[in-house]
């Protein structure tokens, strides 16, 4: 999977980086591939869950298939709500040490249950606020439940 270039950059992007193999590319091309913003991918080098790439005779970093794969991999940890530790845990077994099989399972499980855990406190904030809402009547009365609610008698 190589970053896609759109036709309007595409000439500028050769002329630009026409010194890169077509397996190597710069941190923009690497963001617009993997959907992971420029910042982030910078953050997850300083923290080390994604290498730093080589950098070229102007200091610019120098991406390849190697990080294209382990950027998805990290952003899809992230959409699933893993947190960057348990990223960088599980990158090790897919690198062949680290955690094994069944490790991976219990955290896995362990996610699960935050995640219920969170949906069932959501839900119960929900059924608080369609209460609130329902005794509002959305007038200008200077007596709003929704604000009573949320006082602190001090």
């Amino acid at each position: 999977m190589h970053p896609v270039v759109t036709t309007a950059s595409s000439e500028k992007f050769s002329r630009e980086f026409s010194f890169l193999r077509a397996d190597q590319f710069p941190i923009g091309a690497l963001s617009a591939a993997t959907g992971v913003n420029i910042e982030a991918i910078r953050y997850y080098e300083k923290i080390g869950v994604m290498p730093a790439p080589p950098r070229n005779e102007g200091g610019q970093r120098i991406y390849d298939v190697n990080h294209l794969k382990r950027l998805t991999f990290i952003r899809r940890g992230r959409e699933l709500g893993f947190s960057l530790d348990q990223i960088r845990e599980l990158l090790g077994l897919v690198r062949g040490h680290g955690l094994t099989c069944a490790e991976v399972k219990t955290m896995t499980d362990a996610h699960v249950t935050d995640i219920r855990s969170k949906v069932k406190d959501l839900k119960r904030i929900e059924r608080v606020l369609t209460q609130l809402s329902a005794q509002c009547s959305g007038d200008a009365v200077p007596d709003c439940p929704i604000l009573e609610a949320l006082k602190l008698d001090v």
